[in-house]
């Protein structure tokens, strides 16, 4: 994977440590140094060839967080989450979320099955 590298930005005198390098390069040295990972999806089928759904599930409450200006305590941010992704792996399982949310407030809430992933 060959990228033109731009320009070094300038050092700044009398700085210690590593010039700055710019953010092509910066990219660039992070997907070498975890290729492994970064073509992960090549070897593995089951690995998603992008992060948008990863992206999708956080953007809820990165929502809640702009409505609201943030969470008044940890307790109400664990809550949210812990409800979010609830939510967001009954979908997942392509089960009845109105069956699911029910189950969990009599007491029986869904358990997803172990492994199961739906394409």
């Amino acid at each position: 994977m060959e990228m033109e590298a731009t320009a070094p930005v300038p050092a700044v005198s009398g700085m210690r440590g590593r010039k700055k390098q710019s953010r092509e390069i910066n990219l660039l040295d992070r997907c070498k140094r975890y290729q492994d990972e970064v073509l992960m999806f090549m070897r593995d089928f089951t690995v998603p060839f992008t992060n948008n759904q990863a992206e999708r599930d956080l953007r809820m409450a990165r929502v809640q967080q702009k409505i609201s200006g943030t969470f008044r305590d940890k307790e109400e941010a664990r809550d949210f989450s812990r409800l979010r992704g609830y939510i967001a792996t009954v979908k997942k399982q392509n089960q009845s979320l109105f069956t699911a949310l029910t189950g969990a407030v009599r007491g029986t809430p869904f358990v997803p099955t172990i492994g199961h992933f739906p394409g």
